[in-house]
């Protein structure tokens, strides 16, 4: 298990934790309504990469989807599976995917390719398992927010980057206690250009 890999499982009770807490985090206040305006109409199968808890999945599966997801750590796939048993789901690595070339009308990758070890291979994976015509749906945090961080919380703080942005490196967000919930971010700061050159090989 890669170095993110394995700190997503190390953190998946707290994720699983905040990630079900309904109006809680961005997923339910900003992301999840955009993302899904972007998501095309279900047609043959959807795989979701990096599904985490699964609630992106259950929430595809709603609209119509017929969903399998994939996450590589195996205390959030098993919450995945808990809460629908049915679905079919795959203990793997984003760039390891067990399933078969061109098997899938719709790939996405929600908030997920930012804590991927293997960015470049992470996405070939989902180009071989794409059915010719396929779409891939794909969101990421902005590499701005790993970049740098306001320098105090007031209106007039500057927001500052030290280093270079174009540089790529593992950074930990702990966020603060929020009704009694908190969470330990462990991601991988790659500039857009990562992205934007990986999906064009």
């Amino acid at each position: 298990m890669g170095k993110l890999s394995q700190a997503w499982e190390d953190n998946a009770a707290a994720w699983i934790a905040w990630a079900r807490e309904p109006g809680h985090d961005s997923y339910w206040r900003f992301h999840r309504d955009q993302f899904l305006e972007l998501v095309p109409r279900p047609s043959g199968r959807t795989l979701d990469v990096g599904c985490g808890e699964g609630r992106l999945a259950r929430d595809l599966t709603v609209l119509g989807h017929d969903v399998a997801a994939v996450d590589a750590s195996p205390t959030m796939l098993a919450a995945a599976r808990e809460a629908a048993p049915d679905m079919e789901l795959h203990l793997a690595d984003a760039a390891e995917l067990p399933l078969a070339d061109a098997s899938f009308e719709l790939v996405v990758a929600f908030m997920s390719f930012q804590d991927v070890d293997d960015l470049d291979g992470a996405i070939r994976e989902a180009a071989r398992v794409l059915a010719p015509g396929g779409r891939f749906c794909l969101a990421i945090v902005h590499p701005l927010n790993s970049a740098g961080g306001w320098r105090e919380r007031t209106a007039e703080s500057p927001f500052v980057i030290e280093g270079s942005y174009l540089d790529e490196f593992v950074y930990t967000d702990e966020l603060s206690p929020r009704d009694g919930l908190t969470m330990r971010f462990v991601s991988k700061h790659r500039p857009q250009q990562a992205y934007t050159e990986a999906l064009a090989t």
